[in-house]
């Protein structure tokens, strides 16, 4: 059984530190540009990511966590109460850290999936979709692979687009039948994102398969010009 005082401590200590960390880099001249660009209705400390980053490396080694359990609890903490963007950026930067790559199974679905629909933009949502969810997915597909067919076609927008970027790191390891899903599930979405998201995981995969791409394009006829336009810029 798990000790959740044991889990706890490290975790609120972590938290802290970053608030902190956050609090003695804030510039607040930058933060209200940085809230406009990002149309947050969150407001910024106006951290720039390379300090954001390089401080999340020195906290993150300052304070270890033992055990899933107290990483996982350092990362809704960081998210759940947030009250600066930036303390969001550090947990996705946290759910991402090395030290943790071990814990990267499917059971932590359930969490990236409360920070896609609760982040519900696209700098929250395009990380975790395509350097969280893909890997999971190409190290799990029997597990995962039904997640995705099923997120195509949920009624919320950034679950259908994760499921249409996911696989924007797999190169020549994109399952093709899962890309074709999810795209042709959304091919009549009028949403920017989704049009903009089919264009990215297409445009992404010509890299490898810039033919199959064309013949899926020119198959296709109902593809939005946006996505078309995406799809097609390298070729």
């Amino acid at each position: 059984m798990t000790d959740t005082h044991a889990t706890a401590a490290p975790a609120a200590a972590l938290v802290h530190a970053v608030r902190t960390g956050l609090a003695e880099l804030a510039d607040p001249r930058k933060a209200p540009d940085m809230q406009r660009y990002m149309k947050s209705d969150m407001p910024f400390r106006g951290v720039p990511t390379p300090e954001r980053r390089a401080l999340g490396r020195r906290l993150f080694a300052e304070y270890p966590l033992s055990d899933v359990d107290a990483w996982r609890a350092t990362v809704l903490s960081l998210w759940r109460e947030a009250s600066f963007r930036e303390e969001r950026y550090l947990a996705l930067d946290l759910t991402g850290h090395r030290r943790y790559a071990d814990w990267q199974t499917p059971l932590l679905l359930p969490m990236y999936e409360e920070l896609i629909v609760t982040g519900a933009w696209w700098d929250f949502v395009d990380e975790l979709a395509s350097r969280r969810i893909g890997p999971l997915l190409r190290a799990h597909r029997a597990t995962v692979t039904p997640v995705m067919q099923r997120w195509a076609n949920d009624p919320h927008l950034w679950r259908r687009r994760t499921s249409i970027i996911c696989q924007l790191g797999s190169k020549e390891d994109t399952d093709t039948d899962l890309l074709i899903h999810c795209i042709e599930a959304n091919l009549h979405d009028r949403d920017f994102f989704i049009r903009k998201g089919i264009g990215w995981a297409l445009r992404q995969f010509a890299h490898v398969e810039p033919a199959w791409v064309r013949n899926f394009v020119d198959g296709h006829p109902t593809l939005s010009p946006l996505s078309r336009k995406e799809a097609m810029k390298h070729s």
